[in-house]
């Protein structure tokens, strides 16, 4: 397996990513510089998280337009898997590459603190290893997506929503919602299924000793789909 993380001014997630790619997984692992070419023949691009460009304008609305990103939208074009993490969803929404935008939380609070989720479709390249109910941190001020009804909808129908928010029960209730986010959503994929993102960081729950290894699912999900690919 050979990934690209991305790395752009104020990322401080793709650190996270290497480590849960090299040390959990045992992946080859190169970090790309947003000025940078995409290298070539790899296997999946990590967008991290963090506040690019100090999430001036919009929250990755600058990163969208740095030159990886043309790679990146040729790559995902050609059926090549990209994972957006937490700062890196609002780079791929704000670059077209998944439908909606992320606001500010409900509240206006930076929120920080473990989420419940729940999987909502293993049809996808980055759930279908995943337990049905997992615990991922987030940490963001900008986590409450938002789609016109008709995208919401569409995602809907799609079945393109790959998490979303859920209480202690398991039920997608406004108490278990801690941003404010449309369908209680935490990640979406688009409609091709090779591109997804989410607020919630599974690097950072990689191994017990950072508290729970359920975000493991997600990189093991990606090695399952990549080695049904070959």
């Amino acid at each position: 397996m050979r990934v690209g993380i991305l790395v752009f001014p104020g990322s401080n997630c793709d650190q996270d990513l290497h480590h849960a790619c090299a040390g959990a997984m045992g992946w080859e692992a190169a970090f790309v510089w947003h000025s940078q070419a995409l290298p070539k023949s790899l296997d999946l691009v990590l967008v991290p998280g963090g506040f690019s460009h100090g999430d001036y304008l919009r929250c990755g609305a600058l990163a969208a337009l740095a030159p990886v990103m043309a790679d990146v939208r040729r790559f995902a074009e050609g059926g090549g898997l990209v994972l957006g993490v937490c700062n890196g969803f609002q780079i791929l929404c704000e670059a077209g590459l998944l439908p909606g935008v992320l606001r500010v939380n409900r509240g206006g609070r930076f929120r920080c603190m473990p989420a419940r989720l729940r999987t909502e479709t293993l049809a996808s390249p980055f759930t279908n290893r995943c337990t049905r109910f997992l615990t991922l941190p987030i940490a963001h001020k900008e986590g409450n997506y938002f789609a016109d009804p008709g995208t919401l909808e569409r995602l809907e129908e799609n079945d393109q929503v790959l998490f979303r928010y859920v209480d202690a029960e398991g039920s997608p209730t406004p108490a278990g919602n801690p941003n404010g986010a449309l369908n209680n959503i935490a990640g979406i994929c688009n409609a091709e299924r090779n591109v997804a993102g989410l607020m919630p960081h599974p690097e950072r729950a990689a191994e017990p000793l950072l508290g729970g290894a359920d975000g493991l699912g997600l990189f093991r999900s990606v090695a399952a789909a990549l080695g049904a690919l070959r």
